[in-house]
């Protein structure tokens, strides 16, 4: 039965761990995280913080996954862009899979609690709950809007890293969790588009499955042009200058091209191709950020 998990008798190596943890999207993460930290402060992030406050976010980001990993495993079986990962294929057991997050998660939130601050600390555990538990364990088989609600889990660490440098929670971190999520539901939504028939057979209620592709086009076009117009907002706070608004105006309107094509049916592939250009988009966006505060300290 196609549903059923693949039995391979190989053991575990220690890459099967790592894909575990999902650490492209981990370095994501981290990237964000550690521009949260350097716009926190003008002086300078004490090494501690962003050696150890980081590897923190790290484990914990890789714990959830782990989770993510052995929830999902049955309809990564039958998916083709995850029939491969260790659960799904059998290399590693569900029992492991929860010892190894743990494990994870634990060091992580003690690392956290030891070089940064308690308020980052709980924040980063609400987020590891967050995503492996609410939104992995019930809104991603619960609601077509799954990845909307629970982009809030996935858009914590540039908040993470801002409180792990101040110990506070102001307005600036804030607006870059708002950041990711306005542009969380394009991002999967276009992945979703391209893998509709995966989906559907995996009984997973992502958008284009249940509400049809065309809908789901014209949600991603609003999302993004929703995602322009708050990725002005740290230049309308003077959170950034000049260099930022620029990078924000051509990185924004080259996602809303590419999200046009996709609903307009333009270009061949702009699913993926949409897809592919989020990722970019973001790491673009967030180095912008950062080159911009120096920037701005130096003049």
């Amino acid at each position: 039965m196609a549903t059923l998990v693949r039995e391979r008798s190989a053991s575990a190596g220690w890459r099967d761990y790592l894909e575990l943890t999902k650490p492209k999207v981990v370095v994501l993460m981290l990237i964000t995280s550690l521009v949260g930290m350097f716009l926190a402060t003008r002086s300078g992030v004490p090494w501690t913080v962003l050696l150890f406050g980081n590897l923190g976010i790290a484990l914990c980001a890789g714990g959830a996954a782990a989770v993510n990993h052995v929830v999902d495993r049955r309809i990564d079986a039958v998916m083709a862009r995850t029939h491969r990962r260790p659960l799904a294929e059998g290399r590693v057991g569900p029992v492991p899979a929860l010892l190894f997050a743990l494990v994870l998660s634990a060091a992580g939130m003690a690392l956290m609690l030891t070089f940064t601050n308690a308020l980052a600390a709980w924040l980063t555990l609400a987020s590891l709950v967050g995503y492996a538990v609410i939104y992995t364990g019930f809104l991603k088989r619960a609601t077509p809007q799954n990845i909307v609600i629970g982009g809030l889990a996935g858009a914590a660490p540039p908040l993470l890293g801002w409180v792990a440098v101040t110990g506070q929670v102001t307005a600036e971190p804030l607006l870059l969790v708002l950041i990711i999520f306005a542009w969380t539901p394009p991002h999967f939504w276009a992945l979703a588009i391209h893998r509709k028939a995966e989906y559907a057979e995996a009984d997973v209620p992502m958008l284009p499955v249940t509400h049809g592709v065309q809908y789901t086009k014209l949600h991603i076009l609003l999302y993004t042009a929703m995602l322009l117009a708050v990725s002005f907002m740290p230049f309308a706070i003077h959170m950034s200058g000049w260099l930022y608004l620029a990078a924000a105006t051509l990185l924004g309107a080259r996602f809303l091209y590419w999200t046009v094509a996709l609903y307009r049916e333009s270009r061949p592939h702009a699913a993926i191709g949409t897809f592919k250009f989020s990722i970019y988009y973001l790491f673009l966006l967030f180095i912008a950020l950062l080159v911009d505060h120096y920037l701005m300290l130096a003049l």
